[in-house]
């Protein structure tokens, strides 16, 4: 799950990863983004998963987001909340037989257990990036994850004439902490999660 969520902003105070392309509506400009209460976008906000599988190969795979919130307030970052659900049944990898597999017993259960949750719990904003910590809930399982966030860039959103934003993320899980899947060393148990997380006004 470069994600999510990055959940992201604390940093309504984070520069941009990079400048955007000229012409683009939105810009790394932390002063676009005002307080308030912000829904996730779900078509633009994504956890892609990567792992070693069996030492032959890096394997990845992604989860959209299904819904929720992110609550700042950029003069009081630490206060910010981050809520973000993910459709586990709704994984996407390259082979539909693969995504049979993930999403069986053996691995995901999504007949049980067919989303995933982050919850902030809290956020750290240091100049360029902000520290996002909170609990990821995986099949009934909740652990402690801790997000690395850098803001990408804000502004009106051209189709729907609202105040969008987005931020970017990296974390790590082991496998092993949600039940998920074979035991090591036959598939490795870190996962890396890159996060690309949006966000648009309600």
């Amino acid at each position: 799950m470069r994600l999510l969520l990055a959940a992201l902003i604390a940093t309504a105070a984070v520069p941009a990863i990079a400048q955007a392309p000229a012409g683009l509506p939105g810009a790394p400009n932390k002063a676009l983004v005002t307080a308030g209460t912000y829904a996730v976008d779900p078509a633009h906000t994504q956890v892609t998963w990567t792992l070693n599988h069996m030492g032959f190969s890096m394997l990845s795979g992604q989860f959209g987001a299904q819904g929720g919130t992110l609550t700042i307030d950029p003069a009081k970052p630490a206060a910010t909340k981050l809520d973000v659900t993910f459709a586990i049944d709704q994984l996407s990898v390259t082979a539909e037989p693969f995504s049979h597999h993930l999403k069986s017993k053996d691995f995901f259960d999504v007949a049980t257990y067919p989303t995933a949750r982050f919850v902030s719990t809290g956020v750290v904003a240091n100049g360029t990036s902000a520290r996002i910590t909170g609990n990821l809930t995986i099949k009934n399982v909740t652990k402690p994850v801790t997000i690395d966030a850098t803001f990408v860039g804000a502004g009106t959103n051209p189709m729907n004439k609202k105040l969008n934003f987005g931020f970017r993320g990296t974390a790590s899980i082991k496998r092993s902490d949600f039940g998920l899947g074979y035991a090591t060393p036959i598939v490795a148990d870190d996962v890396k999660l890159d996060i690309n997380a949006a966000f648009t006004a309600q």
